[in-house]
């Protein structure tokens, strides 16, 4: 990759690395126009440097400067144009001619690297003079010196500093070095970094990851967001590639960039980096043009490439400071994101399962105060197969109503009697109290285990689905075709495990561990709960999960009161770590009865966090069946409201269980939010073998289909091939 190739993140990285600069003198200006001013520096840095207008680099921080100003633009509802480019180089190339205003740019530059790679000698080539002195053997900078220049009319500042070292042995030495560098810039931050790599040093044993994490933790993860990579001893010639002849120049540079890049990738832990890298020579011996500029082999112009690279930045950085971005570019971890408010929100909002279960637990208390309606049913009896084929189809039907019917109510009997055993325990459970005599426990019985052999066999199946279950824990392994181990299908280990420490409270913990041979992924849950008899319920619990090398932790809390018996209300609170970040939360919910088959829940609640806040709040009502529970028929409703950053987004929702039949099951969910995103789910679940049948039509539409585009191809290429003769 050349210098002329700005990746996304060299302006993107400029644009918008957060950084806020204070106006002076409290002057109230126009920031477009400082940014139009910007357009027009640009361009004579472009003049002076003698690059090519039509590069790459020129293209892409013109059109990065133009695509900042229309979006502040737009923001503050500007109906100005935009200073056209044609116009700012038109401009620019004025202020060029002789006699024009002095070009007011300059730049600090800060050197970093290992020993020898030829920090020293570059500060010579740029200044064109001997600056500091070198030596090919030993480091030549043994302690933080600053440079200071002019170069085809710009001021630079350059800081040099002593050499790195690479090995495991030299981490103290590099950490003294770079503690001095971060205390000796802190009062004057650079503009640009440059960190230097030497291309013939660079291959597949490259290794340098503990240099670049220490130099990531000390010096901040931010510093790679204006970082140059500058490749030295870049006149030699590539080595072979696997065919016997020499790699292509660009394509070897190419390679090496990408080799150093994927490592400071891993340091900061953000694989969307990509940052820019030029070529660099300082061979006394390197060949020369015709106005004793230093060329590469590719015929780059290196001097002129690093000082045009190094001011893009710096242009970017301060029209960023213009334009007041925020810093909605964070560094996070690889392939994963810094939770967002409205998602923590949304899972505040969602009620938790043990407080859910409450519904379920006050409607069968309901239904055991009920008489039995399956006692005074009529004797009924049930036909043979025989008896029941002879019957017409209109008694078929009403026979199979009357076994629906029966059945529903003698499973509203057992439910009835599953309530009234429970709470005759509770009462009995009172009454003996410390009288409570452990020999009239039931005799244990052990069961045989399962046969194993007595060495290990990968093909013998009891290995591969081994459970451990007892009374209140359980150890499963979690299978998938696609896992780690494609043998056995084995992918991870669950961890189920609950317990009532005393009377109406009661525990619980549920985890899953998974390991490749790269990392290690653990999601756990653990609650405690106290179930009142009085209708309260209280309920605190702890959830984790690891997010690559960060653990995101939170810790939530839910109450709930019963004030009347039609009435509920309970609030939540919720505190969220992940790493050096908290996000704090809280909700109040009100839930209203009507009847015994109509419930009405509206919650409200706020997070915040990151100098963020985010509120939104939802109105649910839910329509159960008249056989509810025994029969999942229910209809839910509802309608939400979540804002953040000034936006609202209102989203409906509908679920809906019913029988279709007497053995079939259909589940409607459907959503749609005031951004015209939606989603829609049938699914279905029956008893009959209708699904066979399904599946069968399914395979023909599509054979139908096939069949039908490979004869439309044919006669396409029939038609083709007659053109042609």
């Amino acid at each position: 990759m050349r210098a002329s190739e700005v990746t996304a993140n060299s302006g993107s990285g400029a644009i918008y690395s957060g950084i806020v600069q204070q106006d002076d003198d409290n002057k109230k200006s126009d920031p477009l126009m400082k940014v139009e001013a910007l357009q027009i520096k640009f361009l004579r840095l472009v003049y002076r440097t003698g690059v090519s207008p039509s590069a790459d680099v020129v293209a892409q921080v013109l059109y990065r400067l133009q695509l900042a100003n229309l979006i502040k633009a737009s923001e503050s509802d500007a109906r100005r144009t935009n200073l056209a480019i044609n116009k700012a180089r038109v401009i620019a190339a004025q202020q060029e001619a002789p006699g024009g205003p002095d070009l007011d740019v300059s730049m600090q530059i800060l050197l970093l690297g290992k020993s020898g790679v030829g920090k020293s000698a570059t500060i010579n080539s740029i200044f064109d003079e001997r600056k500091v002195a070198t030596d090919a053997l030993v480091p030549a900078t043994h302690r933080i010196k600053k440079i200071e220049g002019t170069i085809k009319g710009i001021r630079v500042t350059v800081i040099d500093t002593p050499g790195l070292v690479s090995h495991y042995h030299g981490q103290r030495r590099n950490m003294k070095i770079l503690n001095s560098v971060k205390h000796f810039i802190k009062r004057s931050p650079p503009d640009i970094i440059l960190y230097f790599e030497r291309l013939d040093h660079i291959n597949s044993r490259y290794s340098d990851y503990p240099l670049l994490k220490l130099m990531t933790d000390i010096l901040g993860s931010p510093m790679w967001f204006n970082t140059v990579l500058v490749m030295t001893h870049c006149s030699s010639s590539p080595p072979e590639g696997p065919d016997g002849y020499p790699l292509e120049y660009d394509t070897y540079t190419r390679y090496c960039k990408n080799v150093v890049q994927r490592h400071i990738q891993a340091a900061v832990s953000n694989t969307q980096l990509d940052n820019p890298f030029v070529l660099i020579d300082n061979h006394p011996m390197c060949r020369r043009n015709t106005k004793g500029e230093r060329v590469l082999p590719n015929g780059q112009v290196w001097v002129s490439e690093l000082l045009l690279l190094c001011g893009a930045t710096k242009l970017l950085t301060e029209a960023n400071s213009l334009l007041k971005f925020q810093d909605s570019f964070l560094l996070s971890q690889a392939n994963t994101r810094l939770p967002s408010l409205p998602h923590l929100l949304s899972s505040l909002l969602k009620p938790h399962s043990s407080s859910s279960s409450d519904a379920i637990d006050s409607q069968l208390t309901e239904m055991s105060d009920e008489e039995d309606e399956y006692d005074q049913l009529p004797p009924f009896r049930i036909l043979k197969k025989s008896e029941y084929e002879n019957l017409t189809n209109e008694q078929k039907s009403a026979y199979l109503d009357e076994l629906d019917y029966r059945e529903t109510l003698y499973l509203k009997k057992q439910w009835k009697e599953g309530i009234r055993r429970k709470k005759l325990t509770e009462a009995q459970s009172d009454e003996v109290g410390d009288d409570y005599d452990e020999s009239a426990s039931p005799e244990i019985v052990h069961m045989s285990d399962m046969d194993i052999p007595l060495s290990f066999d990968s093909d013998y199946p009891v290995h591969r689905y081994r459970h451990i279950i007892t009374d209140d824990q359980l150890f499963r392994p979690v299978l998938d075709p696609q896992g780690w181990d494609h043998d056995i299908g084995f992918d991870a280990i669950n961890f189920e495990a609950s317990q009532e420490l005393k009377k109406n409270v009661s525990a619980a913990i549920t985890g899953q561990m998974r390991k490749d041979k790269e990392d290690m992924y653990i999601h756990s849950e653990c609650s405690v709960s106290y179930n009142a008899q009085r209708g309260c319920s209280l309920m605190g619990g702890m959830d984790m999960q690891t997010a690559s090398k960060d653990l995101v932790c939170t810790v939530h809390g839910d109450a709930k009161f019963h004030n009347l018996p039609w009435n509920s209300i309970g609030g939540g609170i919720s505190v969220t770590k992940f790493g050096n970040k908290y996000f704090a939360g809280a909700k109040l919910e009100d839930s209203v009865t009507i009847g015994r088959r109509v419930k009405l829940v509206a919650n409200a609640g706020r997070m915040s966090g990151c100098g963020q806040v985010a509120h939104g709040g939802g109105v649910e009502i839910t329509a159960r069946g008249k056989d509810y529970p025994v029969r999942e028929g229910s209809v839910t409703a509802a309608v939400s409201a979540l804002s953040f950053e000034k936006e609202t987004v209102i989203g409906a929702n509908l679920q809906s269980d019913f029988r279709v039949g007497r053995g079939s099951k259909i589940s409607v969910s459907a959503n749609l939010n005031s951004r015209n995103l939606g989603n829609l789910s049938v699914r279905t679940s029956t008893s009959d073998h209708a699904e066979i049948a399904l599946i069968t039509v399914v395979s023909l539409i599509q054979f139908i289909l096939r069949r039908r585009s490979a004869a439309d191809n044919k006669d396409e290429q029939q038609i083709g091939t007659n053109l042609d003769d």
